[in-house]
């Protein structure tokens, strides 16, 4: 199944579906705050019930599939990106399992109730890596980041974020002020959650239906844990850009990362 999903968000290109591949599970192997011994246990559970991490079922106008992100716990001091980034991909490997390809995958993060507080427990390290995850080997065509209720200091947090984008990237970001309708170009009102002005789903239902998938699929996440690079096996060579960017120790065989 991988290698199909990731063949079709290569564009049918065996060459660059094999760096894809190669990349994507070497860095499931090497973030290990991310991804190592993945469970679903009272810490993802503490995660999702701190950020909301919801698939909306109304895809864009292109098809493209729409992942609703924010903040359920408003305070600051329980927000941690790195706990929510692993309690958010043990879902959506799960969902992509379930769902196969998309035409396209887009993040709908909703900044309503983030403070400043928030921004400065950013980990940078943890931004990082999952900017680069992102854009070099998730498997999906990403077509677009909107901030939605985008507050005053958000060019503080774009700030903090672009240095690390590709300019494919940062030429999908896209904000939207509070009360603004532009946001409804790219998918209806009607599609968000109820709290939103929507008619989809309330969040505390859909956090509860998230909760409930993850611990009804434990041997799915327990077998998903197995497939890692095994890194003895690689040839030795100078530092990658891995090593220089991240400071992770090991050898590599090429992957032309840019």
């Amino acid at each position: 199944v991988d290698l199909l999903i990731a063949f079709h968000c290569c564009e049918k290109s065996s060459e660059v579906t094999k760096q894809v591949l190669d990349l994507h599970f070497t860095l499931r192997t090497l973030f290990t705050p991310f991804f190592k011994d993945r469970v679903f246990d009272k810490k993802a559970e503490f995660a999702l019930n701190t950020v909301l991490c919801a698939p909306l079922v109304t895809p864009t106008a292109e098809g493209y599939r729409v992942v609703y992100l924010r903040l359920l716990d408003p305070e600051p001091r329980n927000f941690n990106l790195q706990e929510a980034v692993r309690a958010f991909m043990m879902f959506f490997d799960l969902w992509q399992a379930e769902e196969g390809t998309w035409p396209g995958f887009v993040m709908l993060i909703d900044m309503d109730t983030a403070t400043l507080s928030h921004v400065a427990r950013l980990d940078l390290m943890v931004v990082k890596k999952v900017i680069y995850f992102l854009q070099e080997c998730m498997f999906v065509k990403l077509k677009g980041v909107h901030f939605m209720s985008a507050p005053y200091f958000m060019d503080k947090v774009l700030m903090l974020i672009k240095p690390h984008l590709k300019k494919e990237l940062v030429n999908i970001i896209h904000t939207h002020q509070v009360a603004s309708d532009s946001l409804y170009k790219m998918i209806p009102k009607k599609a968000l959650p109820k709290e939103e002005g929507g008619e989809y789903k309330d969040h505390a239902t859909l956090r509860d239906e998230l909760l409930k998938r993850l611990q009804a699929n434990p041997t799915f996440i327990r077998e998903e844990n197995k497939r890692r690079v095994n890194e003895s096996l690689r040839k030795g060579g100078k530092p990658s850009q891995l090593e220089k960017e991240f400071g992770i120790q090991g050898s590599f065989k090429k992957l032309d990362i840019d």
